[in-house]
């Protein structure tokens, strides 16, 4: 699992370990993901599934895209289809994809990297393996996550960015036994490369054995870690959760993770995404892929659709 490492975390920045009298984000919940299928046909797990939105705020899904090894000629994507009034943020941990939409972005994310799709007015994309993975076979592994857009900004222009993980701020806890990469938002004084309409933070943690990071978090922000392999705990209270398990945590102003003293031989470490954003608190409907404020938005944004008003596939 993943690219982006080092071999000594304590050449890392540290992250400032967060205050004796900072409070604890008390743990609420723990939701397992149920799998499922995608696109074309690869398997998910629905991480926010049976979650209340409430605790969700600013982020509507997240999908864990595999692990899954892959034979020769089984690699599979998406179709081409339409979104609107949100923004898609993939994170590639093991394998490689392409992107084309029909505004123009588009391009090849690898192991570590992120792409990060504004759709905003809407658009039209697609996302498949490039035909080397498909002819070769191989390991294909991600996060897809859906983050939405207040209402002043559902029609902006659509926007991609391409954060490779060359470019992913990267960091240590005081001792470290936790390696933190940064892909968006803050923590403490560390800035990741991310651009975001909504104010999130998304990271990847991966601890070692026995390991625990607490880190200072935006009390305004909401709170939730998904286990992405091996198990651990959250929070003071040592709330147990594993891969697949989502944990949805209290208010305060600092988290706590853990990692068990024995993980899974497939998986050395404890690997955890950390994501907090703020909440936008208006009314949300979303059906399919489009996710507006009104029903009368979301008509529109079908017959939009339907009229070619979102763009048209680009030529081969």
């Amino acid at each position: 699992m993943p690219a982006v490492t080092v071999e000594n975390p304590l050449t890392l920045p540290r992250v400032a370990a967060a205050p004796a009298t900072a409070g604890q984000r008390p743990v609420l919940h723990v939701a397992t993901a149920p799998s499922g299928f995608e696109g074309e046909g690869f398997p998910v797990r629905r991480a926010f599934a049976g979650i209340n939105h409430a605790y969700l705020d600013p982020f509507i899904m997240m999908d864990q895209m595999g692990e899954v090894e892959y034979a020769p000629g089984e690699p599979k994507g998406t179709p081409w289809h339409p979104h609107r009034g949100f923004e898609t943020v993939t994170y590639l941990l093991d394998g490689t994809f392409v992107h084309r939409d029909s505004h123009g972005g588009g391009g090849v994310i690898n192991d570590g990297d992120t792409q990060w799709m504004t759709a905003g007015s809407g658009l039209l994309h697609i996302e498949a393996p490039p035909e080397s993975l498909v002819v070769s076979g191989g390991l294909f592994h991600g996060l897809q996550l859906w983050v939405n857009l207040p209402a002043k900004d559902k029609m902006m222009p659509p926007r991609y960015q391409d954060i490779g993980g060359g470019k992913v701020k990267l960091l240590t806890s005081s001792d470290g036994g936790a390696l933190v990469r940064l892909i968006a938002g803050e923590i403490g004084e560390h800035a990741g490369p991310g651009i975001t309409h909504t104010p999130i933070t998304m990271t990847h943690v991966s601890l070692s054995p026995g390991a625990e990071l607490t880190l200072p978090w935006r009390r305004d922000f909401n709170a939730l870690a998904y286990a992405l392999a091996g198990r651990g705990t959250a929070g003071a209270e040592g709330r147990p959760f594993r891969m697949g398990q989502t944990v949805v945590f209290g208010e305060g102003d600092s988290l706590t993770v853990r990692a068990d003293r024995t993980q899974e031989s497939r998986s050395p470490n404890f690997e955890v995404v950390l994501l907090g954003g703020l909440p936008i608190r208006e009314p949300m409907r979303h059906y399919g892929p489009f996710v507006m404020n009104t029903h009368a938005e979301l008509a529109q944004a079908f017959e939009d659709f339907q009229a070619g008003r979102l763009g048209t596939i680009p030529a081969e």
